[in-house]
């Protein structure tokens, strides 16, 4: 370390006690010295390397046991309770000690212009009590015992012969070869190459941890490769298993300049090969040129030129002030054989740090100063620029001078910065130089409040970050798969071969491809020398496995094999064959997707199973396909409409078949309906292939025979099917046929399934089919002839208003714009009508059981009491009175009562040719239309009934009052121009069914109808209020049957009487019935009562004739009866 306890005695050199044993490498002498430290009971060991030194703490800790080791580096410290012996870095070592034994590794680096002043100090002052050791090259021989009086020298051969074996290609060298270049990115196109070529090379860097240099050393020591690309590092103590070392540079930078390396040092590499009793060879390769005659001589001989001088700097320094401290620095070697060092690494931060007026106004005191110098020492692992450094140091320094250790938050976020693991070799390389740098600061003691904390988590990061980089280089740089199958090459035996379950073909357990059902795919990276052999070998186990896989395939089940959409047969997964167009659209070929290694037995079994699939997913997903076209029971035009279904994958268009399907009498229908085929409004069809699986399948079908697999949209629609839309919006870019093919017409902008336009029609053909008269005005009437667009028309399909129009005229529907006033008051028209004529007929049938009633009640009174006593009058009178209050909710009937007792209407001849569900036949829709609400807005009226599903569901009559407004909301709405509404109508109704045959049905004499003027101006009001046409039917629907006034009964329990409801006051219709001229007129017709009783009431208040003698007992309880009804 830089800080040393002053000495003012004069430099005292002596050799005593000193052993110096010198020779080249391999001569044991590291050894040796390990067995000399353990010999004594205490001793002190300096190494060079940190690696070294890892070495040597670990072969001493097997000798005498951890706990009495310790290992002291810059950046680790393990220092056991009673230690005895110190395994330490030379930087490290204290330059004075107690212990009995002292050895001082690699003496040599004493020149070394950057380290040498370090190892000339220990040399010069280091001593152990009873023995000193100095290991080293033959070359400090001189040197030695001119600065050490009376040291010992020994000198010891090597154990092996080392010899120079010339120059050899990258791709020639010998295995168990070391090849030495002097920059990483040579050192990483080496290792690629020889990865290529070889199989893969370990990679030792001096900017590698000490910890992924073990790694890599280790995976060539384990003969996982025979290669190692490296700088100088490998040198100095490393023991390698080294049978060459190749030079790939022979010149380097020491950090002053470049220059060829001397021949000591090519000598010190060199020595790396032959380790113990094995020769060793040594050369050059790549771009470097053969060495000369003379420099091979030396090497071989290990006679080089002797060290003459060693770096030297005082170890005496003057801590006064900065300036003081400068100049002790500086001061000369005091001998000759010394001289004064080049600035170090510390020296140059001293140098900057000196010149921040900042820092020397902290360096006040020589405390101060002598801290500044400790922080100096601080390694600049990064190898930045000393003013960055410096900087660095300047941080600590201030930290340090003002609280007394390093800022924890400081200190938290470098670490935290280094602490990741992503990135690639040169990343990971930066990040461990950096940590490095915080793992000796937490280190040095006193610097840190937490030390252990830090000494800790440094150490865990670094040690991941050296795993992290051992990994990158091991990928990058080694092909383990190779350098196994070279090493059975070179043993002369057949690698052995494995399938895994998954289809990975393994030949040493490494992988060489993939087996995918009868295809082999090689591993494309498969190259070089190994390629041939990984194929034999892959090729010997595929023999059998093929013969294997046929077997079981022949032999699996449904379940293990599928058909792609893309049209690939697969079997658990792997690709078998694919299929193409054959002759017929339901029977495509299939092609084998296999090698030559399946022969032709286990071929035509893999063929037949496959082939016996394709044919059972036709058959069970297109059924009804396959039945139509093998149907013999079907003959004559009913066969032709079967094959063309079978063509067109079961989806005509009617109009495209109408001449065939007036020709198809009703056995041909029968027949193809067994088959699953369905006739439609406008379209004939099989239902059961409007599913996800069928359709996917007609449409690879229809693909294979069109090319259209890669046309766009293929498949896509399939989608759209399997997601349960009814209509999806049309993609322009794709392909129209694959709308059909899934089950969609093209209609607009929108494509809509087949099946639910049928459903569309359904809904269509109830407002098409009713007449006026003929009950309540189905949802969508408007006159029979003409319907209206309605919500749930919208909701099954899934369009917006635009979108139904351009439908309904795809489908053949033309629109007819009406006035929304004009709208509104005739559907007004029509629904009072038929509400108040199923009022009427249920207030007289409630009325009619209420006689009846009240009738048998007084029969059975009358039989219990023969003698008219008073009690039964008073019964009798009670029931009168019970039959007038249940005269009062009978107008709260349901309507819906009258309407299911009406007739069903007739439809048309086409319509009922159209195959309906009888549910579907049967149901009315109730909800509003389209065209009553969109009139009702336009006129400003508000609908004050209950939600309409819920009022149909509870029986109630609809009612559509005028909502209250003001005279300038009136002005407006008057002043808007009301959208018109469109109502739809096919062409065909106006030629096929004549206008005027409702009318013969309106020209029947009825019972009780009044004369058609007459009807005409009750119920018109104002002429031309309404068309004529329009007139009548109003008489037609209303004329002749009882009407009823709401304002009679009671109101409903959450209104008040004489409240509006809905916006009309109660009374309003009945008052309206009063001022017409005809009004009492029906009422009489129809032999009513008088006095102003709702026509409803005066049925079952008839006269009727006696019919008991009037002395009978029974005349009391009549006459009685007879003031009840007045």
């Amino acid at each position: 370390m830089n800080i040393q306890p002053k000495h003012t005695e004069p430099l005292i050199l002596s050799g005593r006690d000193v052993t110096a044993v010198l020779g080249p490498t391999n001569t044991g002498k590291t050894h040796l010295a390990i067995e000399r430290m353990v010999a004594h009971d205490t001793g002190v060991i300096g190494l060079p390397l940190r690696l070294l030194a890892r070495e040597v703490y670990q072969r001493v800790c097997e000798k005498v046991g951890a706990a009495k080791v310790a290992l002291v580096t810059g950046e680790e410290k393990i220092q056991p309770a009673g230690a005895k012996y110190f395994v330490c870095t030379v930087e490290a070592t204290p330059r004075e000690t107690d212990a009995a034994f002292v050895a001082i590794d690699e003496v040599q680096l004493a020149a070394d212009f950057e380290r040498g002043h370090i190892f000339t100090d220990r040399i010069l002052h280091l001593r152990g009590r009873q023995e000193t050791l100095l290991l080293g090259a033959a070359t400090m021989h001189g040197i030695l015992q001119k600065l050490l009086k009376g040291v010992s020298v020994v000198t010891r051969p090597r154990l092996s012969h080392l010899a120079y074996a010339g120059s050899k290609k990258l791709t020639r060298l010998p295995r168990r070869t070391a090849i030495v270049a002097f920059s990483a990115d040579e050192v990483y196109a080496i290792a690629e190459l020889i990865r290529r070529q070889q199989g893969g090379a370990a990679v030792v860097l001096g900017a590698l941890s000490p910890r992924t240099r073990n790694a890599q050393v280790e995976i060539f020591q384990s003969g996982d490769v025979d290669y190692l690309v490296a700088t100088d590092a490998i040198g100095m103590g490393l023991n390698l298993d080294l049978d060459h070392v190749a030079f790939a540079q022979n010149r380097k930078f020491d950090g002053y300049q470049y220059r060829n390396l001397t021949a000591a040092e090519l000598g010190q590499i060199a020595g790396r090969a032959g380790r113990h009793l094995r020769d060793g060879t040594f050369g050059v390769t790549g771009q470097v040129d053969p060495l000369d005659e003379d420099l091979v001589k030396k090497i071989e001989s290990h006679d080089f030129d002797p060290v003459k001088v060693l770096q030297w700097r005082t170890a005496h320094f003057d801590f006064a002030s900065l300036d003081a401290l400068k100049r002790s620095i500086e001061t000369n070697a005091p001998v000759e054989g010394l001289t004064r060092a080049l600035p170090a690494v510390d020296a140059q931060a001293l140098e900057h740090l000196s010149r921040d007026e900042e820092i020397r106004a902290l360096a006040s005191s020589p405390a101060r100063v002598a801290l500044l110098w400790e922080a100096c020492a601080l390694p600049d692992y990064r190898r930045i620029a000393p003013a960055q450094h410096a900087d660095l140091i300047a941080s600590i320094y201030m930290d340090l001078a003002r609280h007394g250790h390093v800022d924890e938050n400081y200190m938290a976020e470098q670490v935290r910065r280094a602490d990741t693991t992503e990135g690639d070799i040169d990343t990971l390389s930066h990040r461990i130089a950096q940590i490095r740098t915080w793992t000796f600061v937490s280190n040095r003691p006193g610097w840190l409040a937490d030390q252990a904390h830090w000494q800790e988590k440094t150490r865990e990061i670094e040690d991941r970050l050296s795993d992290a980089l051992h990994e990158r280089l091991t990928k990058r740089f080694v092909d383990r798969r190779t350098s196994v199958l070279m090493r059975r090459l070179r043993e002369n035996t057949m690698p052995e071969a494995e399938i895994s379950p998954t289809g990975t073909v393994l030949v040493e357990g490494h992988h060489v491809g993939e087996l995918q059902g009868f295809r082999f795919t090689a591993d494309q990276s498969a190259g070089g020398e190994d390629a041939k052999a990984v194929r034999n070998a892959a090729q010997k186990a595929l023999a059998a496995e093929f013969d294997a896989r046929a077997e079981r395939f022949g032999a699996c089940a449904n379940g293990d094999l599928a058909l792609g959409s893309d049209g690939v047969l697969r079997w658990i997964g792997a690709p078998i064959g694919t299929l193409v167009s054959g002759d017929e659209p339901l029977r495509p070929r299939l092609v084998l997707l296999a090698d030559e290694q399946l022969t032709d037995p286990a071929r035509d079994k893999v063929a037949a199973r496959a082939e016996r699939f394709v044919n059972f997913q036709i058959e069970s997903l297109l059924k009804p396909l396959v039945d139509l076209k093998n149907a013999e029971q079907i003959s004559g035009i009913g066969r032709g409409i079967a094959f063309r279904l079978v063509e067109q994958f079961g989806l005509i268009n009617r109009r495209d078949i109408a001449e065939e399907m007036k020709s198809l009498d009703q056995e041909g229908r029968a027949a193809l309906r067994r088959l699953g085929v369905r006739f439609g409004a406008y379209h004939v069809f099989v239902p059961a292939l409007i599913k996800p699986a069928p359709a996917g399948l007609v449409t690879l079908l229809w693909a294979l025979g069109n090319d259209g697999k890669d046309k766009p949209g293929f498949g896509d629609v399939v989608h759209a099917l399997a997601s349960g839309r009814t209509s999806v919006v049309i993609d322009q870019a794709f392909d129209k046929s694959f709308y059909r093919l899934a089950g969609y017409r093209n209609l607009g902008r929108r494509a809509v399934r087949v099946d639910i336009l049928e459903r569309l029609a359904d809904l269509i053909r109830p407002a098409t089919n009713w007449k006026p008269g003929l009950g309540q005005r189905p949802d969508g009437a408007f006159d029979g002839q003409a319907f209206m667009v309605t919500p749930p028309m919208m909701s099954i399909l899934g369009a917006t208003a635009d979108d139904m129009e351009e439908i309904l005229k795809g489908l053949g529907y033309r629109a007819e714009p009406k006035p929304a006033a004009e709208v509104k008051a005739k559907l007004e028209a029509l629904d009072n009508a038929a509400r108040e004529a199923a009022a009427a007929k249920l207030a007289a049938d409630e009325a009619a059981r209420a006689a009846k009633a009240a009738e048998a009640a007084a029969a059975d009174v009358v039989a219990g009491t023969p003698d008219g006593s008073e009690p039964a009058a008073a019964e009798m009178q009670a029931a009168g009175t019970a039959t007038e209050g249940t005269a009062e909710p009978v107008a709260e009937a349901p309507v819906e009562a009258a309407s299911e007792e009406q007739p069903q209407t007739e439809i048309t001849e086409e319509a009922a040719s159209e195959d309906v569900a009888p549910e579907q036949a049967a149901e009315a829709p109730t909800s509003p239309s389209m065209g009553e609400a969109e009139a009702q807005g336009e006129a400003g009226v508000v609908d004050s009934t209950d939600d309409a599903a819920g009022a149909d569901n509870a029986g109630a009559p609809r009612e559509e009052e005028a909502a209250p407004g003001t005279a300038s909301a009136e002005a407006s709405a008057e002043a808007e121009e009301p959208k018109p509404i469109l109502l739809w109508r096919q062409a065909r109704f106006d030629h096929q069914r004549p206008r005027h045959r409702d009318n013969r049905r309106d020209n029947r004499p009825r019972a009780g109808q009044p004369a058609r003027e007459a009807q005409a101006d009750a119920a018109g009001g104002q002429p031309g209020a309404r068309p004529p046409q329009e007139g009548r039917r109003d008489q037609r629907d209303g004329a002749g049957k009882p009407r009823f006034d709401r304002s009679k009964f009671k109101p409903r329990p959450d209104q008040e009487n004489g409240e509006r409801r809905g916006g009309k006051p109660q009374g309003e219709r009945h008052e309206r019935r009063d001022g017409r001229p005809d009004w009492k007129g029906r009422q009489e017709g129809k032999g009513g009562g008088s006095g102003g009783k709702p026509a409803f009431q005066g049925k079952p208040r008839e006269e009727r004739p006696a019919r008991f003698d009037p002395d009978s007992p029974f005349a009391k309880l009549a006459a009685l009866r007879d003031q009840l009804k007045k």
